[in-house]
């Protein structure tokens, strides 16, 4: 079977190359607007679903879709669309724990996956400069609660429990183990 990933993110494309796939790209765009009544495991499921949904297949292709976001006591923290946002995002994680969702679906022409993966990630404190530096670099934009923690975001993490690449943007030993069962497999 022949692996689609369906995301332009440059993370998600890391990821899998590192674990060895062979796989084409195809982007899936959909409005990311959210309910309120939705919990942050079921908001994360049902936007890598409409990812999926949106995306014709071949009877000889595997797609993967997925979408991470980050939660604090509940709240989802969406991707800051200002530095002001992205100031009030890393204020609310300074010195916490928070969790990383990431909804999955994996599809086929006969079959249909779809899971979420929890990573709690606990910040240090943050004080104001450090926040304001962190914001400057750019880091921030396009980054589910305003970090990446592939990059100057892992300067604020004491400490993660959970899947490290979860927090990227894959949960990727899950994800291999999904796709086995599709037959797909790495390819080095």
């Amino acid at each position: 079977m022949k692996l689609v990933l369906g995301s332009q993110s440059p993370r998600r494309k890391k990821i899998l190359e590192l674990a060895g796939y062979t796989f084409s790209i195809r982007s899936a765009n959909i409005d990311e607007s959210l309910s309120d009544e939705w919990d942050p495991e079921e908001a994360v499921i049902h936007l890598s679903q409409q990812k999926s949904e949106t995306l014709d297949i071949e009877s000889d292709e595997v797609l993967l879709t997925s979408d991470t976001i980050v939660a604090q006591d509940g709240r989802i923290l969406g991707k800051p669309v200002n530095a002001q946002e992205a100031y009030q995002n890393l204020r609310t994680l300074s010195g916490k724990t928070h969790q990383v969702f990431t909804g999955v679906t994996i599809r086929s022409h006969d079959d249909t996956r779809c899971f979420a993966v929890v990573t709690d990630v606990t910040f240090f404190d943050l004080d104001d400069e450090e926040i304001h530096q962190y914001i400057a670099t750019g880091e921030s934009d396009d980054k589910a609660g305003g970090y990446g923690i592939q990059g100057k975001g892992a300067l604020f993490v004491e400490k993660i429990n959970g899947d490290y690449y979860n927090v990227v943007g894959l949960p990727l030993s899950r994800v291999v183990r999904e796709l086995r069962a599709f037959g797909c497999t790495p390819s080095s």
